[in-house]
């Protein structure tokens, strides 16, 4: 009789033995990628970076309403008719383009009879009517003080309603191109002055996200996660802010 193998005297031992051997070489695979890629992570270093610039608007929306209330709607379209005539021979006046005006729809409300309880009775009172005049120039100096003089037409009977400007600036585009450019440098030497410090020198951009622009008040510390645009101040900020991966060296 001959004697049996090792191998079939001890089946469990083996397949021990090469169970543990194939973890060993799992667990030396996965040691070396994690090293691989913890090397990689350090081999990155992300900045963030802005850009301020004062502006100053260089395109102004102004806006009139005028109203009339009266028993009938004719008479009140009469009334709002004649309104608006004088307010528009008021701002030929002041050599304002007829080119640069815009006349709005006329928004007409009745006004119906209430009772003592709040219930209306299916009576109209009277009848309003309201229209917007709304004058777009990019001669901001010029309207800014027109909208400002304008309400002397009170005095004059009409029920004139001057709103604040909208200030807008038209070279936002260009503008955006050259304050990311400004971001990105300094999102750079700030990645310098971190790598200086750990011995290490950046390298290449390896990505670049660009964030929501800030246009706000001047000196306003206002900020928004969809970003701002204000238009109610002809003195304005922008501002860019860019988030940066640069690679190490």
């Amino acid at each position: 009789m001959k004697t049996s193998s090792i191998f079939e005297r001890f089946p469990q031992l083996f397949a021990g033995l090469a169970a543990l051997s194939f973890s060993l070489v799992m667990s030396s695979l996965i040691f070396a990628q994690a090293l691989k890629e913890f090397k990689q992570a350090n081999d990155v270093l992300t900045v963030t970076g802005s850009a301020k610039k004062a502006i100053l608007s260089d395109y102004i929306i102004v806006r009139f309403s005028v109203s009339s209330q009266e028993p009938t709607a004719q008479a009140a379209y009469q009334n709002l008719k004649n309104q608006t005539e004088k307010l528009q021979s008021y701002l030929q006046q002041r050599q304002v383009p007829k080119d640069a005006i815009t006349l709005g729809a006329i928004n007409t409300q009745s006004i119906p009879e209430v009772t003592y309880n709040g219930g209306e009775t299916g009576q109209i009172l009277a009848y309003r009517l309201t229209q917007q005049l709304e004058i777009r120039s990019d001669q901001v100096a010029k309207y800014r003080e027109l909208s400002q003089q304008a309400n002397e037409l009170i005095s004059q009977g009409i029920n004139l309603v001057s709103e604040p400007p909208e200030y807008l600036y038209t070279k936002l585009g260009q503008l955006r191109v050259e304050m990311v450019a400004e971001a990105t440098k300094d999102a750079k030497d700030r990645a310098s002055a971190i790598a200086q410090s750990t011995g290490s020198k950046v390298g290449a951009i390896t990505s670049a996200k660009t964030g929501v622009f800030q246009i706000t008040p001047r000196n306003s510390t206002d900020v928004s996660d969809y970003g701002i645009y204000d238009t109610s101040s002809l003195e304005k900020d922008i501002t860019a802010v860019v988030s940066v991966e640069f690679g190490m060296k």
